[in-house]
């Protein structure tokens, strides 16, 4: 497999650095792994922390900025951060207001994130956190007990993000993350394989001409493998797998989000199908994001996520937002 990199072992580092060489908006370490937006600690508002392993671009550290996370502790490839990096975020970004932990469904984030509020909370940070668990497809996983995190995440961190920049209290910004992840719902198909810097090929054998539905972030398997489909036909399986579970009863926001080798031009095609079956479906639809934000590395495939928004979650949708991965209307 050809790739752009020097060595498996600082394909981490290297991108951080070159994140820091391209947005000095961010202060970067490199080597103790946490982006944190420049102007942190912002006097009088809770900050929200994120992370998880790398591979997932922009997803954690491209949403660092006005309007979305205070900081992010990015891991090894498709591996947790640890516990010291989540500690030295927390302190770096926390204003005396409290921190909200945002956290995906995966048994390393979850267990690392539950320690590391005890060691910020042991130095006198304020710590709540959101669980992640919006993936439909399977309960359990090689990774996760229960529903997997997935495309909510982007939803989850934008609009407590907008919240926390209005400057509500850390229990308001908490119990808005919660309803985004409860209003929410993922699904994701699998076109080819993930390929890791470590292994350098494919992370799990999908043979030509099939396809994986309900796959994970991280190649995980899903509901089950059939012959190529249409887009049409994908979109019919993903949106109803999707209905079937959160039932809207009005508008949603749509995320049709890239896995990483997936081009626009084939992103869009699907978003046409996937509001037409909506449309179909009764459902209406308020706002669409198309494009990559929560990737597995080189996989190609993409992930439908729909969010039931009343006006209030649609208004914090619409705030201003200015990070490397997202930006608009400032």
């Amino acid at each position: 497999m050809k790739m752009l990199i020097n060595v498996a072992e600082t394909v981490v580092a290297d991108a951080l650095r070159g994140m820091a060489a391209a947005h000095p908006e961010l202060a970067v370490d490199v080597e103790r792994r946490v982006v944190v937006r420049r102007d942190a600690p912002v006097e009088g508002k809770v900050a929200l922390v994120s992370g998880g392993g790398s591979g997932h671009e922009p997803l954690h550290g491209g949403f660092v900025g006005y309007g979305m996370l205070d900081a992010a502790c990015p891991g090894e490839v498709f591996t947790s951060p640890v516990p010291d990096q989540m500690v030295r975020a927390a302190a770096a970004v926390d204003s005396g207001k409290g921190v909200l932990f945002i956290v995906k469904n995966y048994t390393g984030d979850v267990l690392n994130f539950n320690m590391a509020a005890e060691l910020a909370e042991d130095e006198g940070i304020q710590v709540a956190s959101v669980l992640v668990n919006d993936d439909v497809a399977v309960t359990d996983s090689l990774y996760t007990a229960g529903r997997r995190g997935t495309g909510a995440t982007v939803f989850v961190e934008k609009i407590a993000g907008a919240a926390a920049e209005e400057g509500a209290p850390l229990e308001r910004v908490e119990a808005i993350a919660r309803r985004v992840n409860e209003s929410s719902r993922s699904f994701g198909v699998a076109l080819a394989s993930c390929t890791t810097p470590a292994k350098g090929g494919p992370t799990f054998d999908l043979p030509a001409g099939e396809l994986e539905l309900g796959v994970g972030i991280h190649g995980e398997p899903g509901r089950e493998r059939r012959a190529m489909m249409t887009s049409g036909e994908i979109a019919d399986f993903a949106v109803d797998a999707v209905l079937s579970d959160l039932r809207p009863s009005g508008p949603v926001l749509v995320l049709v989000n890239g896995m990483g080798a997936t081009p626009l031009l084939e992103l869009y095609g699907f978003n046409a199908e996937v509001h037409r079956v909506l449309r179909e479906r009764g459902v209406p639809v308020a706002r669409t994001l198309v494009g990559n934000y929560v990737t597995s590395l080189d996989m190609a495939g993409a992930s439908v996520t729909l969010c039931q928004a009343d006006d209030e979650l649609l208004r914090l949708w619409d705030a201003p937002v200015q990070t490397a991965g997202l930006r608009w209307g400032r």
